[in-house]
C-alpha cells in the first residue's frame, strides 16, 4: 500500500542511464533557476519603501528609484562575474568551489554554509510571500497563513522529488505566467499615466516626514532592496543540471535572467513613483499597484494568483541548487555521504527532504511572516557573493591568462561592492535577526569540519596496504557457498575475508554497482591488491542494492546442495560516538534485515571498530 502511494506521488523509478534526459534546456532551465530572482521583484521594492517612507514620507519614491538603479548596476556586475565563473568551473558548485579552490578550505566551507542558509531561507521566504499575496486578495484566510504555507511547501517538496525534468514542467509555467502578467502591468500602468493622463489617488495615506534623507538611510534602503539579487548565483551553482552544451545553456539562462530582473524590478520601481503605494500590513505594495492600474477586475486577480504562484515557485531555485551543492560537498567529505546519492527519480532526494524540513521549521517558528524572515535572508547571499568574487579575482591574478586584466577588474569591482553590501546588511539588519545567521554560518562550518575529520579518520583506519594479505593457513575443505559483500577494498573487508576463508574455500566477493566511478576504482584496486577470490559486479540501473543482491544470492541457493545454506558475510563499522552513525548509510543493517527473512541464508556480521 505504502509503495503504491509513494509511486503515485513521486512516480516510477528511473534508470541511471536516463539521467541525461532529466537535464534542463534553456526553455525550462530559465523558470526553474531564475524563479527566486524574478519573484524577488514582488517584494524588494516594498522593503526599500519601508525603510525610506517611515523617515522622509513622500520623498521616499524618488530615492527608492535611485536605490533600484544602484541595485540594477550591481546586478549587471554580478552577471558579468558569474559568466566568468561558468566558464571556469563547468562542474557547478559556484561560490563553494570557487572559494575553496582559490581562498582555501575555510573560505569554501563559509561560502557553502552561507549558500545553505540562503537556500533554506529562500524556500521559507518565498512560500511565506506567496501566502501573503493570497491573503492580500482574500483577507479572511489570514489566520490560516501558516497552514497554507506548510501545505504549499509539501506540494513543492513532492513535486521536486518527482525529478528535475518533471518538476520544471510542473512549476515552470507559473513563472512564465508571472513574467507575462508583470509585463502587462508595467506597460499598462505607464501607458495609462503618460498617454491617457490617469493618476489615481493613493489607496493609503503616506506617513508624514520626520527627518531628511541621509547617506546611511539610503544605504540601509539599498541593502534592504538587495533581496532582489538573491538567486543570481543559482545558475552557476547548477551547471550540471543543464543539457549539453551545459556552459552555453547556463550563460544564456543567466543573460535572460538579468534582462528579466532589469525590466521587471526597474519597471515596478518606476510604477511606484507614479502610483505611490504605501507599505501597510496585510496588503502588499505590488497588490496596491495592480489595484490602481486594473481595479478589482479579472486582471487584478490574475496578477494576484500569478504573483502567489511565482513567489511559491521561487523556492524551486533552492530545490534545484541546495541538493546539488550538498552532493558536491558530500563527495568532498564535508557533508553526510547520503546527500551524494540520487533517489528513485534521479534527483538528490535526501537534500530535497532536508531542505523541505528545515524550511517548514522556519515557517512555523516565524509564523510565516515575510518581514520577520527577510532580515535573515540577504546576509548569506552576499557573503557567498563576496567570497566568489574575491576567489575569481585571485584566480585571474595568479593564472595571468589572456585577457586576465579586464576579468580581474570585473571580479575585483564585484568583490568590493558585494563586501560593502554585506557589511551594510550586517549592520542594518543585525538586531532585526541577522545575528542568527552570523551564528549559524560558523556553526555549520564547524560541523562540516567535524564531519570531514570523522571521514578522514575512518579512511585512515580502513586504508589497506599491499603488504597486508588475507590469512591463507586457516582455510578448510568445506565447499559451502560464502558471499562477501564489498563496497570498497579496505581493512574491514580484509577482516571479513579472513573470517570467510575459515568457513570455506568457495568464497566470492559481490559488489552492487550504483556509481560507475566508484566501481571502476574498486576494480582497479582489486587487480592491484589481488585478494585471491573472484569479484562479481552486479550493475543496478535503479541505484538499488537490495534487489540485484537478493537475485544473486537466490541464484547461489539454487546451485547449492539440498539442505545447505548460503553464508553472507557483511562487514560493519562500529562507531564509538552515536552521532557519527548519521554520517554513514547503515546499508549493512538494511541488508541484514532483508536476508533474515530467507531461511536458506545465514548472515555473519564482522564488526570493525572505528576509534576516535
Amino acid at each position: 500500500m505504502f509503495s503504491k502511494l509513494k509511486e503515485l506521488l513521486i512516480g516510477k523509478k528511473l534508470k541511471t542511464e536516463e539521467l541525461e534526459g532529466e537535464k534542463l534546456n534553456v526553455l525550462w532551465g530559465l523558470p526553474i533557476l531564475s524563479s527566486d530572482a524574478v519573484s524577488s521583484v514582488a517584494y524588494a521594492g516594498e522593503e526599500i519603501l519601508i525603510i525610506l517612507m517611515g523617515v522622509i514620507g513622500l520623498i521616499a519614491y524618488k530615492y527608492m528609484f535611485y536605490a533600484a538603479l544602484c541595485i540594477v548596476i550591481l546586478l549587471c556586475i554580478l552577471v558579468f562575474s558569474y559568466r566568468q565563473t561558468i566558464d571556469s568551473y563547468p562542474c557547478g558548485g559556484g561560490s563553494y568551489i570557487v572559494a575553496k579552490d582559490n581562498l582555501g578550505t575555510i573560505s569554501g566551507l563559509t561560502a557553502g554554509a552561507s549558500l545553505s542558509v540562503d537556500y533554506t531561507l529562500t524556500v521559507a521566504v518565498s512560500i511565506s510571500a506567496g501566502t501573503a499575496a493570497i491573503t492580500s486578495a482574500v483577507p479572511s484566510l489570514l489566520p490560516h497563513k501558516v497552514a497554507i504555507s506548510l501545505a504549499m511547501l509539501l506540494i513543492l517538496t513532492i513535486g521536486n522529488l518527482r525529478g528535475v525534468k518533471e518538476s520544471s514542467k510542473l512549476f515552470g509555467v507559473p513563472t512564465y505566467l508571472f513574467i507575462v502578467s508583470c509585463v502587462v502591468l508595467i506597460v499598462t500602468g505607464i501607458v495609462k499615466h503618460y498617454i491617457f493622463g490617469y493618476s489615481p489617488a493613493p489607496l493609503y495615506p503616506a506617513p508624514q516626514a520626520i527627518g531628511d534623507i541621509s547617506l546611511f538611510l539610503f544605504l540601509k534602503a539599498f541593502a534592504s532592496g538587495c533581496t532582489a539579487l538573491s538567486g543570481i548565483e543559482a545558475v552557476s551553482n547548477g551547471i550540471p543540471n543543464f543539457k549539453a552544451p551545459s556552459q552555453k545553456n547556463a550563460k544564456t539562462v543567466l543573460a535572460l535572467l538579468a534582462f528579466l530582473i532589469l525590466f521587471t524590478f526597474g519597471g515596478l520601481s518606476f510604477l511606484a513613483t507614479i502610483y505611490h503605494p504605501v507599505p501597510v500590513a496585510n496588503v502588499t505594495v505590488f497588490s496596491q499597484i495592480a489595484t490602481q492600474v486594473f481595479g478589482k477586475s479579472i486582471m487584478f486577480y490574475i496578477i494576484q494568483v500569478t504573483t502567489a504562484l511565482i513567489l511559491v515557485m521561487a523556492a524551486n531555485t533552492a530545490y534545484a541548487g541546495l541538493p546539488l551543492l550538498l552532493s558536491i560537498m558530500a563527495k568532498d567529505g564535508y557533508a553526510p555521504r547520503q546527500f551524494s546519492q540520487r533517489g528513485k527519480r534521479l534527483s538528490f532526494s535526501n537534500g530535497i527532504i532536508l531542505l523541505g524540513t528545515a524550511a517548514a521549521i522556519l515557517i512555523i517558528v516565524f509564523k510565516g511572516d515575510t518581514h520577520l524572515l527577510l532580515p535573515l535572508y540577504a546576509v548569506g547571499v552576499f557573503v557567498s557573493f563576496t567570497l566568489s568574487q574575491v576567489g575569481m579575482f585571485l584566480k585571474w591574478i595568479k593564472s595571468r591568462t589572456p585577457g586576465f586584466r579586464h576579468k580581474a577588474f570585473i571580479n575585483g569591482l564585484g568583490a568590493i561592492i558585494t563586501f560593502i553590501t554585506v557589511i551594510l546588511i550586517g549592520i542594518t539588519k543585525f538586531f532585526h535577526g541577522a545575528w542568527i545567521v552570523c551564528i549559524v554560518i560558523p556553526l555549520l562550518v564547524f560541523l562540516m569540519l567535524r564531519i570531514k575529520r570523522h571521514y578522514t579518520k575512518v579512511a585512515e583506519q580502513l586504508k589497506l596496504s599491499l603488504e597486508q594479505r588475507p590469512n591463507e593457513g586457516a582455510q578448510t575443505n568445506n565447499q559451502q557457498h560464502v558471499i562477501i559483500l564489498v563496497g570498497s577494498l579496505n581493512k574491514a573487508f580484509l577482516k571479513a575475508l579472513n573470517c570467510a576463508n575459515c568457513l570455506s574455500e568457495n568464497v566470492v566477493a559481490v559488489h552492487v554497482s550504483t556509481d560507475a566511478e566508484v566501481t571502476e576504482k574498486l576494480e582497479t584496486k582489486w587487480k592491484e591488491y589481488n585478494p585471491g577470490i573472484p569479484l562479481i559486479v552486479k550493475h543496478s540501473s535503479y541505484r538499488d542494492i537490495m534487489r540485484p543482491l537478493m537475485k544473486f544470492i537466490e541464484s547461489e541457493e539454487r546451485t547449492s546442495k539440498h539442505g545447505e545454506t548460503v553464508t553472507v558475510v557483511i562487514s560493519q563499522f562500529v562507531i564509538t560516538k552515536w552521532w557519527h552513525n548519521i554520517l554513514h548509510n547503515q546499508t549493512a543493517y538494511f541488508i541484514k534485515s532483508m536476508l533474515y527473512k530467507n531461511r536458506n541464508v545465514a548472515v555473519l556480521t564482522v564488526p570493525y571498530i572505528i576509534e576516535e
